[in-house]
């Protein structure tokens, strides 16, 4: 039995009922930080420069934009709505790779304005997304994401197909081939991070997983051994594969458990630091001219992923760890306003992003992070962070996820629209319409 077609048995024949209730749990708050992220951003440039881009060409108004009156296609929705969703690089992390919902609810919530869906299979499906989506992406983890793929796009296409095709009630071989269609569509490259073409790789992977179920289910033919085969996607995009990753254990545990969310508006790398940054800021009252000096030891997947000493704008700021520990020492936060274009020209924060260097050891951990600074006085400050906040060892609070949703969505929703969004997905699951919490997220 190939790896293809014993994930595409587990999807056909999951029930809801197989699901733990803390993982259903999971996935309403998945749910509520992505809808936080998406709707936070519902203004951004990037935004609006993919709606102005598809606009012309969308077909009948079948689903929202969430934050936003517009509504487009269900292709073109799950497109533009995957992009919203991780435009800000806010959005949830599983614990060892993929940004899990980004590429998989956008599919799922424009199937259900445009197919009444009940909220009990959506939440069945998005699960069973989610661990498509992070199983493959982990079978062939670093490897794929060393040599410059981005696994959020390379394998959220899988997710979005798995999902729609649960929604769609396919068989085991039409399932099948929407894993081999996602397949041929799977793509995304390291090169975009701190472009829009990064939050386009979501976009693109719920809109063609989407597209992968519904071509498979009007009998739309592909391999039936797409992930797995000499010339499949594991073998063609990675030096390793590890087909045991997808088979073993399947229904037995659920990788949404791993699910992380960030406290802090950029790569989950950065987080330590920034952690211990502004630990230290508020333990010692410290201000920007007191500090000489920042230093940083890392793993060294930091400055490879966010060693942009110099920064220009506000998602090139996210790929810079020297901003990172700048703004957290000079604000004491890391929100989506400290990487705007604004404060990543401001003069104090360059000032102090300047005293900032990094040592990257093979001894630290991906989300660990050693910070010492010296200050101008002579004092020397340490803080080691193990764990950051938003990881699986200290994670958010439900009440945390609130916070930063209402954090998020202030300025679009009012206060009643956004605590009718966090009531939706707190039950969603007792829904008789799902398309109900996509349509709540629009500003009245």
């Amino acid at each position: 039995m190939t790896a293809t077609r014993t994930l595409s048995e587990f999807l056909v024949d999951s029930r809801y009922e197989d699901i733990p209730a803390d993982v259903r749990h999971e996935a309403s708050r998945a749910m509520l930080n992505a809808l936080g992220c998406a709707i936070g951003s519902a203004r951004h440039e990037t935004v609006e420069a993919a709606l102005n881009a598809v606009m012309p060409f969308a077909g009948s108004a079948q689903a929202c934009i969430f934050g936003r009156p517009e509504r487009l296609d269900a292709l073109n929705a799950a497109l533009v709505n995957g992009i919203s969703t991780h435009v800000l690089d806010f959005d949830d992390t599983h614990q060892r790779a993929v940004h899990p919902s980004a590429p998989v609810l956008p599919a799922l919530l424009a199937y259900a304005e445009w197919k009444k869906t009940s909220g009990r299979d959506l939440v069945h499906a998005f699960v069973l997304g989610v661990e498509a989506e992070v199983r493959i992406g982990l079978s062939v983890f670093p490897e794929h994401y060393d040599i410059g793929w981005h696994i959020t796009g390379t394998a959220g296409v899988f997710g979005a197909a798995a999902a729609t095709a649960k929604l769609l009630g396919l068989d085991v071989q039409r399932t099948a081939w929407a894993l081999g269609i996602a397949a041929t569509q799977s793509s995304g490259l390291r090169e975009m991070f701190g472009s829009m073409c990064k939050s386009l790789h979501p976009g693109r992977a719920a809109q063609g997983g989407m597209t992968a179920a519904l071509l498979a289910a009007q009998g739309f033919t592909s391999s039936e051994r797409a992930i797995e085969a000499p010339r499949g996607f594991a073998h063609v995009m990675s030096t390793k594969f590890d087909p045991s990753v997808i088979t073993t254990g399947l229904g037995a545990h659920y990788e949404l458990s791993k699910n992380m969310y960030k406290p802090y508006a950029c790569g989950l790398v950065v987080h330590a630091a920034i952690d211990g940054c502004i630990q230290l800021r508020l333990e010692h009252n410290l201000k920007p001219e007191d500090i000489e000096s920042v230093e940083l030891s890392t793993s060294p997947l930091v400055p490879e992923l966010t060693g942009n000493r110099a920064p220009e704008n506000g998602l090139e700021g996210k790929f810079s760890v020297y901003h990172a520990a700048a703004v957290a020492l000079v604000h004491g936060a890391a929100g989506e306003a400290q990487f705007s274009d604004e404060v990543v020209r401001n003069a104090t924060v360059i000032a102090v992003r300047d005293r900032v260097s990094i040592t990257a050891s093979a001894q630290v951990r991906k989300l660990e992070a050693h910070v010492k600074l010296r200050l101008r006085n002579g004092t020397v400050l340490e803080k080691h962070v193990e764990h950051a906040l938003g990881t699986v060892e200290r994670p958010m609070s439900d009440r945390d996820l609130e916070d930063k949703f209402r954090s998020l969505t202030d300025g679009v929703l009012s206060v009643a629209e956004a605590a009718r969004v966090m009531d939706l997905c707190w039950r969603v699951a007792e829904l008789e319409d799902a398309g109900e919490l996509a349509r709540a997220t629009v500003p009245r």
